[in-house]
């Protein structure tokens, strides 16, 4: 009863240190993600050795200012920079991933409809598909006209190649076609969420990377303080590099600095439909 009580209660949100540890955790593991998604998990080791170089690159210039206390945090923030460079990527990848699974699933919708056979409705339609849609098909009609026969079992093992839900709605719905012909007509209004995310996705653009933008603006005005206060005064900009207050506070902004760069992000995503 008490297991059942502890599961039933959503859990605690991490605070304080444990949010940015958190936080860190999450960005791994979504970088290791899209790699995968992507077909490219062999590149997670040079994206790890990638990393440790950025760290100690991180240390090298924190040891340049001579401040120790900004050693730990450009470790850390440097050492974070590739991940954060593979989720910015994704966007992009995203959608073209989108425009060519619109493409593709569009024609081969069609010529389905025509001939009623999903195998020979792809297989004709492979020339006009592109990467890295192309390739799932390709091993889709290989598995069914060399391995195994069962379409059905090769629709379903198809369905988790690509990480799009509009795409495995559209897969499951193809397995209904299997048996009942008459389902056909559901696919086209299926393809069609493609063109209504891109319809959205242009009409909420700004909205969208509205939190991006007051991020930069908030670096700039991070970065500013320090250049402003040496034109102004340079013994302000002495205290500020080189006494021990002065250090924490630009330990403390580098800090700042990073963990909003991770979490807005990792908050920025293009728009996609749910199931």
């Amino acid at each position: 009863m008490k297991r059942k009580i502890l599961q039933s209660h959503p859990a605690k949100k991490p605070k304080g240190i444990r949010k940015v540890f958190h936080s860190i955790q999450n960005l791994v593991i979504d970088a290791k993600t899209i790699l995968a998604v992507t077909n490219r998990s062999a590149k997670f080791a040079s994206l790890c050795t990638l990393s440790l170089a950025f760290l100690i690159a991180g240390i090298f210039v924190a040891s340049l200012m001579g401040n120790a206390y900004m050693m730990p945090v450009l470790a850390v923030g440097f050492a974070l920079i590739p991940f954060l460079y593979i989720l910015l990527s994704s966007f992009g990848y995203k959608k073209k991933l989108n425009a060519e699974l619109e493409t593709a699933l569009s024609i081969v919708t069609a010529e389905y409809i025509r001939t009623e056979d999903i195998v020979s409705a792809i297989q004709e339609s492979l020339d006009s598909c592109r990467s890295p849609v192309k390739e799932v098909f390709q091993e889709f009609v290989g598995n069914v006209t060399s391995v195994n026969a069962n379409v059905v079992l090769a629709l379903e093992q198809m369905k988790g190649k690509i990480d799009s839900d509009v795409f495995r709605e559209w897969v499951d719905e193809v397995i209904l076609c299997q048996r009942d012909r008459t389902q056909k007509s559901t696919l086209t209004p299926i393809v069609r969420k493609f063109s209504e995310m891109r319809t959205v996705a242009g009409d909420l653009n700004l909205k969208l990377y509205e939190p991006f933008r007051n991020w930069l603006i908030m670096a700039l005005a991070l970065f500013s303080v320090p250049v402003l206060l040496y034109a102004l005064n340079a013994d302000w900009g002495n205290l500020l590099m080189h006494t021990q207050a002065g250090q924490i506070i630009l330990a403390v902004d580098a800090a700042v600095f990073f963990f909003a760069l991770i979490r807005v992000i990792r908050q920025t995503r293009p728009i996609e439909f749910r199931r």
